[in-house]
């Protein structure tokens, strides 16, 4: 059975214990986009540790097929959705593909790797989700490549309404094993961050690009 509390707060605690996850309030990261933010998450590190691997891959293969029905191919987005989704196509034996951020610029010049399937009902794997932007020009590869894109799940998400909303507007349903909230509400708890850093993570995820300036 799929128990979202749980897996929320499972993954959340896997995060921060092997630092996939790192809070720094008061000594922000810079984002490529050039905003400040006092969380930094790279869910490759999850790949490095073989119990949280296998526990990951469980759960996003449970929650593509709880949340989406029978598909028949799961997708990649590089880079980091790549190792997550050919272990969620290993694990649901499915077939298996990748969308390049942009095409190849030799060879045959191709922008989803592997062999195209037109008509197939596809489930597509991020590792995060910030805006959305880049998930969402995948699927856009995906459908005018002739899939039926049934939706996307990934490790983790912002939270951003930016996201929601750009989600929407591409018709487009994600859903993740964890999330911003459930990540503050683990770390208060286990005591990750002092209660008086709260406020100030609180009020980056509502306006992200202005935060810190």
């Amino acid at each position: 059975m799929f128990n979202k509390n749980e897996i929320e707060q499972q993954v959340a605690e896997f995060l921060l214990q092997i630092k996939a996850i790192k809070l720094q309030p008061n000594n922000p990261f810079t984002w490529a986009s050039g905003w400040k933010s006092p969380i930094y998450c790279d869910n490759r590190v999850t790949l490095s540790y073989p119990a949280i691997r296998t526990y990951i891959r469980q759960k996003l293969s449970l929650m593509v097929q709880e949340e989406f029905g029978s598909v028949g191919c799961i997708a990649g987005v590089a880079t980091a959705g790549i190792p997550q989704g050919a272990l969620v196509a290993q694990e649901l034996g499915l077939p298996f593909v990748y969308v390049r951020s942009k095409p190849k610029d030799h060879g045959t010049g191709n922008l989803i790797e592997g062999e195209v399937m037109p008509g197939k009902r596809v489930a597509v794997i991020e590792d995060l989700i910030s805006t959305g932007k880049s998930s969402l020009q995948a699927i856009d590869a995906l459908r005018d490549a002739g899939y039926e894109v049934a939706g996307l799940a990934a490790i983790f998400s912002y939270g951003f309404d930016v996201a929601d909303e750009n989600f929407k507007k591409a018709k487009c349903r994600f859903v993740t094993l964890s999330n911003y909230q459930a990540l503050l509400k683990f770390a208060e708890e286990k005591q990750y961050i002092h209660p008086d850093s709260i406020a100030l993570l609180n009020e980056w995820r509502v306006n992200p690009s202005e935060w810190g300036k």
